[in-house]
């Protein structure tokens, strides 16, 4: 079958992409601003990619379309196959319908920590010899590639999102997984601009819940009310939990990045790592639970994991010049940005931390939760922001006004050339850059260190 995706290098088309290459399918797709690493990836797997989407591309004649979420009504190739009334579906919904069914699903949803949790589970998986398939937003060291399948293993962990599946399916994408095992990692608000509050939300989540068979799996921390309504609204699964009163405990931080792991109050081994952080803590727990509902115990699961080098973006160091460390993170949500820098902080001391954020997210450009940066950001010494004036990374808010409260510590800056002229000023040796945005930031974090040579 000839399956056309639109919109393929977003990190979940993209994997779905390869998945479908895997399965047996010839492919081809399309989007903008066609670029590496998903790009290469893409074509080294002999899917042909077309740059934009012109309606020309219908002569292509594929059996069936696949349309992301990034297409909109008026775009002119989705206009085209409307009107000529050819075949199309979501990513989430043929992904469900064409893969997943047969598979134990191992889903990871959540407002944080989705891709670390994934990759912690799947390399776990594959450490112990299960070689699962998986479909991950984010490329971890381990695994080398963000998505696999083979048809012959029956393990598949996934990021399930809970962002909207498609223009004529506003379902969070999850609804399509039926997992046999999930982890709800936390919930907190976020995305709005498709949700209108956190009870939009919890219903998405309720509908996952509905999905999980008796014979699975919940796994979800122990404190979390936003969690305990969504179960209270009905729950006919198990449910194992995770942190300080859980089922699954980290306790004994023993170093800056080693911890005692106990079960039910047993103790299941010590894990000696180098990720920071209580979040990385939590999402450790998590995907070590899910990995012994599928057989793996909790012992190997802390080797795996001691073995684990972690995810691409996420507090990776991407170079030392002159004693200064450039780090690179994916963190854009004000938790996500305040548990980040904890963890870099544990790791450093009294070292001075400079955080670089771009709010890039759309649920950060339009400042729906701008008035938390300040408290956010309290660990960092310094914090330079970037924000657009037009365009479509334009902000919503003021970030003079907004980041206020953080008296001089904190500047904010339009122009990306000179953001990086305020920041090497300030930078001495010892110092740490993090750099915190979800997207490329204009390769912010090379032009750093090519600037710090000097």
């Amino acid at each position: 079958m000839h399956l056309h995706i639109l919109g393929i290098c977003g990190t979940f088309m993209g994997g779905l992409a390869l998945i479908a290459r895997a399965a047996g399918h010839s492919v081809t797709g399309c989007d903008t601003g066609v670029y590496p690493p998903m790009s290469t990836q893409l074509e080294e797997q002999g899917i042909r990619l077309i740059e934009g989407f012109d309606a020309s591309q219908v002569d292509f004649k594929p059996d069936l379309y696949i349309v992301g979420n990034v297409v909109t009504r008026g775009n002119p190739l989705m206009e085209a196959i409307l009107d000529r009334g050819l075949p199309y579906t979501s990513g989430p919904q043929w992904l469900g319908a064409e893969i997943l069914q047969g598979q134990h699903v191992l889903a990871v949803a959540g407002t944080h920590g989705k891709t670390t949790t994934s990759s912690m589970l799947a390399w776990i998986l594959e450490y112990a010899g299960l070689k699962p398939n998986f479909l991950i937003g984010g490329i971890a060291a381990d695994l080398n590639v963000s998505a696999r399948f083979q048809a012959d293993r029956k393990a598949f962990v996934i990021e399930a999102d809970e962002y909207d599946t498609a223009f004529f399916d506003k379902r969070s994408k999850f609804v399509h997984y039926r997992p046999r095992t999930a982890v709800l990692n936390n919930l907190e608000f976020d995305h709005a601009d498709i949700f209108p509050d956190l009870l939009a939300i919890e219903t998405q989540f309720h509908h996952l819940v509905r999905t999980i068979p008796s014979a699975g799996c919940i796994i979800r921390p122990s404190v979390c009310e936003p969690l305990d309504r969504v179960l209270s609204r009905g729950c006919w699964t198990p449910v194992e939990t995770f942190g300080p009163e859980g089922q699954w405990q980290a306790v004994s931080d023993l170093h800056a990045c080693d911890f005692q792991i106990k079960v039910n109050d047993a103790n299941a081994g010590t894990l000696h790592w180098h990720l920071t952080g209580e979040h990385n803590r939590m999402n450790a727990l998590a995907a070590l639970a899910a990995a012994q509902h599928v057989g793996v115990a909790a012992a190997v699961g802390i080797e795996a994991l001691a073995a684990f080098k972690g995810v691409k973006r996420r507090m990776e160091l991407r170079g030392v010049v002159n004693d200064i460390s450039v780090y690179d993170d994916f963190a854009h949500h004000p938790t996500a940005i305040a548990t980040t820098l904890q963890g870099l902080r544990k790791q450093t001391g009294s070292r001075r931390i400079l955080a670089v954020i771009e709010p890039r997210s759309n649920t950060m450009k339009l400042g729906t939760m701008a008035a938390r940066l300040p408290a956010a950001l309290q660990e960092a010494d310094l914090t330079f922001c970037f924000g657009a004036n037009d365009g479509k990374h334009a902000l919503g808010w003021n970030p003079a006004q907004v980041l206020a409260p953080l008296g001089t510590r904190a500047s904010s800056y339009d122009d990306v050339d000179t953001l990086i002229d305020a920041i090497c000023l300030s930078a001495m040796p010892g110092d740490s850059i993090l750099v915190m945005s979800n997207g490329s930031f204009a390769g912010i974090h090379q032009k750093l260190l090519d600037r710090l040579q000097f």
